[in-house]
């Protein structure tokens, strides 16, 4: 079907429904995106783009930007947490040649998909907080807080984690706390750091860190297995010292980083189910729901960002290249879904071989440093399936 002047509708601008903006927009589609927030601004730290995310950006025609605010991975180093001995290194320009790993802070990459998105003709509302979705009626029903229903043709929900949309779509949903938080921030990075992620593992927890912004910051992700509950949110703030008593059985590098840190955003880590249904055909639109929304994931693959671009290029094309609407988001949740579900899966695998502890820690360890000697190829190749897969149809 046509997108041109076509009215599409989306809550929230974050990676998935700015990515979708873009798309759409490039595409004809006069796009609304409505933002809560009184501008656009990001919390949080870094993130990481793997190949499969980076090949959306390079479709959207945002290559050169991604390329000016992030920085191109050269290797993953997994670290013995606390003595801080190297266990295996990938090497990826050696690895997989020719394929972009990008490190960014989250806010670039806001603000890079923000001007693509504008530059486009999109418009964008802020202090636009949705305080209810409708699904029941022949077309999509949204109401503000300030009371203003707004009646759209299609309705794209890329409202995070409590989607409300998804909730219209699915009713109620009760995530399961993993028992795991995660603590996130950023401090000054030493000078000459190479654009290296680095994964030190320790029994009940491990930490993450990578370098920003040309190597001026670096990115701190530190998760911890434990009872006590914690809040599923990015404004959610801890106190520095819990954190460093959670990993002094690190390393001094990494206990050198964590003194250095002021405030950490601490983060809930809940397992959520992929959504059952991710679309409704509405008449002549319709909705549909993706990124954070539709498959909410741990942050063991890093790839959220990844995973709310792919979504964001598959709805629009099946969107322009389907005769009806009904037929395209078919067509979009059946392309994406398996995917995802996935995705999810592996980075829930993840998060128990992070966390190895006694005889299966060092059996595991063993075999990394064999296979990273040996076989450091075979390690990568586990994940061709995840990073080779170009959804914009552009291998190169």
């Amino acid at each position: 079907m046509s997108l041109i002047g076509q009215p599409v509708t989306i809550i929230g601008a974050g990676v998935a429904g700015l990515a979708a903006a873009r798309a759409l927009a490039l595409r004809g589609a006069a796009v609304t995106v409505l933002e809560q927030a009184d501008a656009i601004r990001e919390v949080g730290a870094g993130l990481q783009i793997s190949p499969n995310g980076a090949a959306v950006l390079r479709g959207l025609g945002l290559q050169e930007a991604l390329d000016a605010a992030s920085m191109r991975a050269e290797a993953v180093q997994l670290i013995d947490g606390p003595t801080g001995e190297g266990v295996t290194r990938l090497d990826l320009g050696r690895l997989r040649p020719g394929q972009g790993y990008h490190f960014l802070h989250r806010a670039d990459l806001i603000e890079l998909l923000l001007k693509g998105a504008t530059e486009a003709g999109v418009t964008l509302r802020l202090l636009s907080r949705t305080t209810a979705v409708d699904v029941s009626g022949a077309r999509p029903v949204i109401t503000l807080e300030t009371g203003e229903r707004i009646e759209t043709p299609l309705l794209i929900g890329a409202d995070g984690l409590h989607s409300q949309t998804r909730a219209a779509l699915n009713g109620p949903e009760t995530p399961f706390f993993t028992r795991q938080v995660a603590w996130r921030a950023v401090i000054p990075c030493d000078p000459g750091a190479s654009p290296v992620a680095e994964v030190h593992m320790g029994p009940g927890r491990h930490l993450v860190s990578y370098p920003l912004r040309n190597g001026t910051l670096r990115n701190i992700v530190a998760v911890e297995k434990r009872e006590k509950w914690a809040e599923e949110s990015w404004t959610l703030r801890d106190d520095a010292i819990t954190l460093r008593i959670a990993f002094e059985g690190f390393s001094p590098r990494v206990r050198g980083w964590l003194d250095r840190v002021e405030d950490p955003w601490l983060w809930g880590l809940f397992r959520h189910q992929v959504a059952g249904a991710w679309v409704k055909p509405m008449g002549q639109g319709g909705v549909a729901i993706l990124g954070d929304a539709a498959h909410p994931t741990l942050p063991f693959l890093a790839q959220g960002a990844s995973m709310g671009l792919e979504d964001a290029w598959v709805l629009a094309r099946m969107l322009a290249t389907h005769d009806t609407p009904a037929a395209a988001l078919a067509a979009y949740q059946s392309a994406r879904k398996p995917r995802t579900t996935r995705i999810v899966a592996a980075a829930n695998a993840n998060a128990r071989a992070y966390h190895l502890s006694g005889l299966p820690r060092m059996i595991g360890h063993t075999g990394l440093r064999l296979f990273g000697r040996f076989s450091p190829g075979t390690m990568v190749s586990r994940f061709d399936w995840l990073y080779d897969h170009d959804v914009t149809g552009d291998r190169s």
